[in-house]
């Protein structure tokens, strides 16, 4: 997530500079065979053009909209999780007479942050963060998730057994919500709660499963790839043609101008060209990027971030003052 005020203009064009590379080499062919090799006849109707264009700009629209739209569901998810965690820490340190019961309630679910947050980051084939253009501005931000293991991270808040159990099972942060339970119902037998707080408790264990399956779902299900592929498909053509449909509109302004520039007009088709094509390939691609809001990409949602901020809430319950730091921005990113 960009922290700071707005992206500066020379990051976005970094960022998107091989789409204007490309675009700038399609602009010069047609010009070049236009107006010195004389092949006036590639110059097609601007309708024809105008129609893709505008056709091309509802289904970028489209796309960019739903794409926000699971960017934005992912967030209230994990906004969620955010606020069940502070209400069940207050639970474990307020139904609960033992301190190391309770502490290790609380700690085994910065375990389970941990580990949902680690499959979250998990790359799937759909995910762009692989690209080129993605991958290298990786350099300018953290990703907590691939600078250090999952086992490294349970093993602060999991006694060794309970760790050697979790890295063998497929799911971790089920199998974690699951020893949660078993843990709270033992507890229960023992007559260290009632059976309200009992049933309240389990309730919250509930809440962070249907929590992780929410999370999961957008995860595991990318935006359809038929929306997706159309959508590359309509702007790559729109961009190809754009320069033959400006070709016959700036050779018609040499009619009306005088000077050094007449009869060159056709020239000024590979600038307006480029800034075009350039706004529409950009739209694509911040769509893109917000597809897929876990897979480590500068705008996902920050799931670390969010995850370190509830450890510290429910670390201050527990009244423990040796708390981990709040993870901080770098080039206004942060995960």
């Amino acid at each position: 997530m960009h922290s700071g005020k707005s992206y500066k203009i020379s990051e976005f064009l970094l960022w998107t500079r091989r789409n204007i590379y490309i675009t700038l080499i399609i602009s010069i062919v047609p010009v070049l065979l236009y107006q010195l090799a004389g092949f006036t006849w590639i110059a097609i109707p601007w309708t024809v053009v105008s129609l893709l264009g505008t056709a091309t700009a509802f289904i970028v629209g489209f796309k960019n909209t739903q794409t926000y739209n699971r960017t934005w569901e992912a967030r209230q998810i994990w906004g969620a999780i955010l606020n069940s965690s502070r209400t069940f820490g207050t639970m474990s340190r307020d139904f609960i007479d033992n301190s190391e019961v309770t502490k290790e309630l609380v700690y085994r679910h910065f375990a389970w942050l941990t580990a949902l947050r680690y499959a979250m980051r998990d790359s799937r084939a759909w995910e762009t963060s692989s690209k080129t253009y993605n991958k290298e501005y990786q350099a300018f931000y953290d990703i907590p998730e691939r600078e250090k293991s999952i086992e490294s991270e349970l093993e602060k808040y999991i006694s060794p057994d309970e760790l050697k159990y979790i890295l063998s099972t497929k799911n971790k942060a089920a199998q974690l919500l699951s020893l949660q339970s078993k843990t709270i119902k033992e507890i229960f037998v023992n007559k260290d709660i009632d059976s309200h707080q009992f049933v309240e408790m389990h309730r919250m264990v509930k809440e962070f499963y249907d929590h992780q399956g929410k999370s999961e779902r957008i995860k595991n299900f990318p935006y359809p790839r038929q929306f997706a592929s159309i959508n590359s498909f309509f702007i790559k053509l729109f961009c190809i043609l754009l320069p033959f449909g400006m070709l016959n509109e700036f050779d018609k302004l040499n009619d009306s101008i005088e000077g050094i520039m007449k009869g060159h007009m056709v020239w000024l088709v590979i600038p307006f060209s480029v800034l075009i094509s350039w706004v529409y390939t950009s739209l694509e691609q911040v769509g893109e990027s917000t597809e897929n809001p876990f897979e480590g990409s500068a705008n996902d949602v920050p799931i670390s971030q969010m995850s370190r901020t509830i450890e510290i809430d429910m670390r201050e319950m527990l009244g423990e003052t040796d708390l981990p730091p709040a993870l901080q921005p770098k080039n206004n990113i942060i995960l």
